[in-house]
């Protein structure tokens, strides 16, 4: 179920001080596999509404208080984000905590097909783009934006093992003995990090917006509900991983930032280090990780397909990719 119930939304944007010109109308935004996100809109003025999945929601991946509090630590940063209205965390208003926030003009960059318009020389300065909002990112002191409690940067690394393991239990439609495998290796391999930086927990393309009249400009960040305070070269890990081929299972379409026509993983890598000035450290770790990640990911979305709260198309083919990403981690790890 993906209605909205737009008198609830309406009566809560009123009561803290939205004037709205006209009846409150909605629209799911195609694409939402974790939280969903609609579009928001009174005849005059409009605006995004995410909230979590109806259910197989799981504490750290559709935290909607997490993404309201980095995004208005973020509004006067380097970094785009999209200005918040309200965060509601009163769950008798739509059954689950949710936000809303300011609507800003731009390109998604989602399937494939949106990338026949941009040219090679284009998309090269798009990804350059991604990875100097990334950078930039890492760059922001989290004190003097009001995040130095946003997480535990002590121990980060051992909680994401864990964490990721834990997830596994809460979504996982079989037993996987890859899985266990990756996750001790892992365990055994943890690094000392050598940086904290906010990270963004999910960055690719299609969670950041374009300019629509420049592929180069990053616009806005969005999906922030994995957001802490941690390692940086996860991040960086992760946007790499993302560019597996598998992500087109994942997501259930031909995913853009999937595309070959995208630099590999390793330039990305090489751009961010060259950018940062950052040491990436025990890389095979990170990606490791990362593999597991995505692979416990794709289980969720998997998941909530099979008890019928997917909010997007195709979801189980997700499962299908989950052994090829485990067996990658495992090969990075040796």
């Amino acid at each position: 179920m993906t209605c909205l119930d737009t008198q609830a939304v309406a009566e809560h944007l009123e009561a803290v001080g939205l004037d709205l010109a006209g009846p409150l109308r909605s629209e799911l935004i195609a694409g939402g596999r974790s939280n969903l996100t609609y579009q928001l809109s009174d005849g005059q003025s409009r605006w995004v509404l995410r909230r979590p999945p109806q259910a197989g929601r799981t504490a750290s991946a559709h935290d909607m208080v997490r993404e309201a509090r980095v995004t208005a630590g973020l509004a006067d940063t380097a970094v785009p984000v999209p200005p918040l209205v309200s965060l509601c965390e009163d769950e008798s208003v739509l059954g689950a905590p949710f936000t809303v926030t300011g609507w800003i003009d731009g390109r998604v960059v989602r399937q494939r097909s949106d990338l026949t318009d941009l040219t090679d020389h284009e998309l090269i300065a798009t990804c350059a783009a991604l990875v100097d909002v990334l950078a930039t990112l890492h760059e922001v002191d989290p004190q003097k934006v009001g995040l130095s409690g946003f997480g535990r940067a002590q121990g980060y690394l051992e909680r994401q093992v864990a964490l990721w393991r834990r997830q596994w239990e809460q979504v996982h439609t079989r037993e996987l003995a890859d899985l266990e495998r990756l996750h001790i290796r892992l365990a055994d391999r943890v690094p000392t990090s050598a940086a904290t930086s906010i990270v963004h927990g999910d960055y690719r393309i299609d969670n950041v917006m374009l300019a629509a009249d420049d592929p180069a400009q990053v616009v806005a960040v969005l999906d922030w509900e994995l957001s802490t305070l941690g390692d940086p070269c996860t991040d960086v890990a992760l946007m790499c991983t993302y560019r597996h081929p598998a992500l087109d299972a994942v997501l259930g379409i031909p995913a853009a930032w999937a595309s070959p026509r995208l630099p590999a993983p390793e330039s990305l890598a090489d751009a961010y280090a060259r950018r940062s000035g950052r040491d990436l450290g025990d890389w095979a770790f990170y990606l490791g990780l990362a593999h597991l990640k995505l692979a416990v990911i794709a289980e969720g979305i998997a998941y909530r397909a099979s008890v019928g709260a997917d909010a997007g198309r195709e979801a189980r083919g997700a499962a299908a990719a989950v052994p090829e990403l485990l067996a990658d981690g495992l090969s990075h790890l040796g």
